[in-house]
């Protein structure tokens, strides 16, 4: 059978995206505009991680298939079987949702950051013993929370910088 594959949602990476290119802006119209270099620096500082955190969602994959899930991230990729797995549980805080798959040597979370989080659930519950998967993730894989603190954040970082480097260039012109 061909794997699922999940991938972080689209609505938290289009704003995420946009937050890197307005970045990359506000820094060209900072050296345009030769603004103090501690002001530069802190841009640039700035620009690093949310390049790294863009870069992260864009490539996080989960797959699911017949004998094991696995998650793939930048610079990295574990794999679990179904079988080594002896605990499946949830973390719930609000509307975020955190599931633990445990081994004996290794373990694995996963957030509800992904697009369709439920139907992910569904497959794993359906795969895994049923003696290690908590009747919680049962629960939520029927109904799961959904999210949206992190897209409200990303648009509203989206907005605060597009205001800066309007503000920024209107005095320049």
């Amino acid at each position: 059978m061909e794997p699922s594959i999940y991938t972080i949602r689209k609505s938290f990476l289009l704003p995420l995206g946009l937050l890197v290119i307005l970045s990359f802006i506000l820094l060209a119209s900072a050296l345009f505009l030769q603004l103090p270099t501690a002001k530069i620096i802190i841009l640039a500082a700035f620009l690093i991680p949310v390049c790294l955190v863009f870069a992260e969602s864009s490539l996080r994959k989960v797959s699911i298939n017949d004998e094991a899930i696995e998650v793939n991230k930048l610079f990295r990729s574990k794999r679990l079987a179904y079988s080594e797995l002896t605990a499946v549980d949830i973390i719930q805080v609000r509307k975020r949702a955190f599931v633990s798959l445990s081994s004996e040597n290794d373990f694995m979370i996963i957030s509800n950051s992904y697009a369709h989080f439920g139907s992910l659930l569904q497959q794993l519950v359906a795969r895994v013993s049923k003696n290690v998967v908590s009747d919680e993730i049962r629960r939520l894989a029927e109904n799961p929370p959904p999210k949206c603190s992190d897209v409200f954040s990303a648009w509203l970082a989206v907005a605060v910088l597009t205001l800066i480097i309007f503000v920024q260039l209107r005095g320049a012109f």
